[in-house]
């Protein structure tokens, strides 16, 4: 037999990228050669395209408004099952609820400055300033040409010292990277008014097209990230939605929450054809696993679930504090298209009880986590 040191340092390498990122880390750990191989470039290319190594992290911050020692984050891997404890943030950059959120890569900051800092690392940079302060928007960030990314920020409550204007329609705002500036773009359509924030909107990137959809009034629309143009605005509304999340996923766009039917309460998913915007159910949650995320029968018990997703994964949880933020996560197959629902673990004691819990979906790349670097899991 071959002793895995006789080895060639490609196929230990290929061997190695098999291996969920944060045994990965631990394997950085055992000898120099090892190291090595895992801290190169070369390795983090290979390795971020298998299969698992693409499987999205889910990520809970969780603030408390009146002291930020009581704020807490966690990151959760579905490869190996396990929540993370994040370090917390330095003192002189403690996010403000309503002004700070997380998406595909990147923790942002939105007002009195805009700033933002790869996950896992403590390395934020501040742009120049949007045109238009503001709190609450929904933001994405998709490829720039050079591989910069550029980000888009829409809707939103304008911010102006401590007051806030609700009536003002504020113009969409995308990033220009190379000339550090913001271009203005048209506002999102009239029909979003009385709910223009991220507290009744959620948003979905997909073919190059970011969508906006009323969780409540179940209104859609998409800009065109080339164009800088909004389509019409559609009613998107299955039989039955009592309010549901719109999720950017691998092949498709997902709609997802409670639904009510003769038989109950019950939460779908359904496919939607970003065209025509027909919608067809491809998954119905175990009621089991639905009524695991809460302990009463109150009539209005769903109202704090929260759904975000990336890729094949969809997670769902409670963003109550007395059960300490249940969830559950559903994988779409990339081959069939058939979805599997798993709990996810409780998260690690002790758990504060926070104002608000900033969720979302992230990849998560083995360079920003290796020993060494500037940020570590802890």
């Amino acid at each position: 037999m071959t002793e895995i040191s006789n080895l060639s340092s490609d196929l230990t390498g290929l061997i190695l990228s098999y291996l969920p990122i944060p045994t990965l880390i631990r394997a950085s750990t055992v000898c120099r050669l090892w190291y090595s191989i895992i801290s190169s470039p070369a390795f983090s290319a290979t390795a971020s395209q298998t299969h698992h190594q693409k499987l999205p992290w889910f990520f809970l911050y969780g603030i408390h408004n009146t002291s930020s020692k009581n704020n807490q984050s966690f990151a959760f891997d579905p490869l190996s099952n396990l929540w993370f404890c994040l370090p917390t943030f330095p003192s002189h950059h403690q996010p403000v609820s309503s002004c700070f959120l997380g998406a595909d890569g990147f923790l942002l900051t939105t007002a009195p400055k805009f700033s933002y800092c790869p996950i896992l690392k403590r390395s934020w940079h501040t742009t120049s300033p949007l045109r238009f302060s503001r709190i609450n928007p929904l933001l994405g960030v998709f490829g720039g040409g050079s591989g910069v990314p550029r980000f888009i920020v829409v809707g939103g409550v304008r911010f102006i010292g401590n007051l806030v204007d609700i009536e003002d329609r504020l113009a969409v705002e995308i990033y220009n990277p190379g000339l550090d500036s913001w271009d203005l773009c048209p506002p999102l359509p009239a029909d979003f008014r009385s709910g223009n924030s991220s507290q009744s909107l959620s948003s979905a990137l997909f073919g190059r097209r970011f969508y906006v959809f009323g969780i409540y009034s179940c209104f859609i629309s998409s800009f065109d990230l080339d164009k800088h143009v909004w389509s019409r605005v559609q009613t998107l509304r299955p039989p039955g939605v009592v309010f549901s999340f719109l999720i950017s996923c691998w092949d498709r766009l997902v709609l997802a929450g409670i639904c009510y039917s003769p038989i109950g309460p019950s939460f779908n998913l359904w496919k939607i054809d970003e065209e025509t915007m027909e919608f067809s159910e491809i998954a119905i949650m175990p009621q089991d696993l639905l009524y695991s995320l809460f302990d009463s029968d109150e009539d209005d018990k769903f109202a704090s679930l929260k759904c975000v997703g990336l890729g094949n994964l969809i997670y769902v949880f409670n963003e109550e504090y007395h059960r300490k933020y249940p969830a559950c996560l559903c994988e779409i197959s990339s081959e069939s298209g058939k979805c599997s629902w798993t709990r996810v673990p409780q998260l690690p004691s002790p758990v504060n009880k926070f104002h608000k819990v900033i969720s979302f979906c992230s990849t998560v790349s083995l360079q920003n986590i290796l020993p060494g670097e500037e940020e570590n899991v802890d």
